[in-house]
């Protein structure tokens, strides 16, 4: 079934589910940045999503950082295709499957994204107890060209590495090495994730696929078909996070992760009931 087939009896342009979430995210941002700013509190920092071994980590924000942003832009653009996509699917489910929709999208990419820390996290340590078994200068400015190193400030690193490598028997300097490349794990544990982009991306998928020749326009000009956008962005997501740029701080698996939780919840409901979806 495509959208211009689909007419429901009743449409809202600001359905009751996808208001309340409008209203919570953005009230939160403004709490946020009011808080941080008057009071020097982040409410971003302690609801954000941590690594559970993180000193910070609590299951809560699990839930939490679907409600936080860390910029306006970052909330303009997720409640932007929140309003788009949601409002059409809201009306088209009702509400209450909607939202039990969008919370398994939401907790879907926060589980793949933790899946996909734990296994870089495994590599970092596989790194870490290899090169702590014999830290040398040699080895350490491998670190350092291979990106391993990328969170420390650079010219101070490499004047610390020019050093040793002038003593290099110097055990103190290979401690220190060996406390730096240590905290890589600390530091990977410690980065918060916030924003409903997991969620939202399932809501597009969605929509890819219960309207799929529905025309989408891409920057208000461009024209394509809600299935191919879908494609395309499940591929340049995909890319994306294999790619893992280091000055990218976007979780492109979390938006991999809502997007194939919307998928297989999609086709258990159709599985169960054909005729509400096509």
């Amino acid at each position: 079934m495509s959208y211009q087939q689909y007419r429901p009896t009743s449409y809202s342009l600001l359905p009751v589910v996808v208001k309340n979430l409008l209203i919570i995210n953005g009230l939160l941002f403004l709490a946020d940045t009011v808080f941080e700013q008057r009071l020097g509190f982040s409410i971003g920092q302690k609801f954000a999503l941590y690594y559970p071994t993180s000193e910070f980590f609590n299951p809560v924000q699990f839930v939490t950082h679907l409600f936080l942003h860390g910029s306006f832009m970052h909330l303009f653009s997720n409640m932007l295709a929140l309003w788009m996509f949601g409002t059409v699917l809201e009306n088209y489910w009702g509400p209450k499957r909607f939202i039990t929709f969008y919370f398994v999208c939401g907790l879907g990419a926060a589980g793949i994204l933790t899946l996909v820390n734990w296994f870089e996290l495994e590599q970092i340590w596989n790194t870490i107890h290899l090169y702590s078994s014999a830290p040398n200068p040699m080895d350490f400015e491998a670190l350092i060209n291979k990106g391993f190193l990328r969170h420390y400030n650079t010219p101070d690193m490499l004047t610390f590495l020019d050093g040793w490598k002038s003593m290099p028997g110097n055990m103190e300097m290979a401690a220190q090495s060996v406390a730096l490349v240590e905290q890589v794990a600390d530091i990977k544990a410690n980065i918060p994730t916030v924003g409903a982009s997991g969620a939202v991306m399932g809501l597009l998928l969605a929509f890819g696929m219960l309207f799929p020749n529905q025309i989408i326009y891409l920057y208000f000009a461009l024209p394509i078909k809600a299935k191919y956008f879908v494609i395309l962005y499940g591929l340049f997501e995909l890319y994306s996070g294999v790619s893992n740029n280091p000055n990218d701080n976007v979780a492109h698996f979390a938006h991999i992760g809502g997007m194939l939780f919307g998928f297989i919840l999609i086709k258990l409901w159709n599985k169960k009931n054909r005729e509400h979806f096509y």
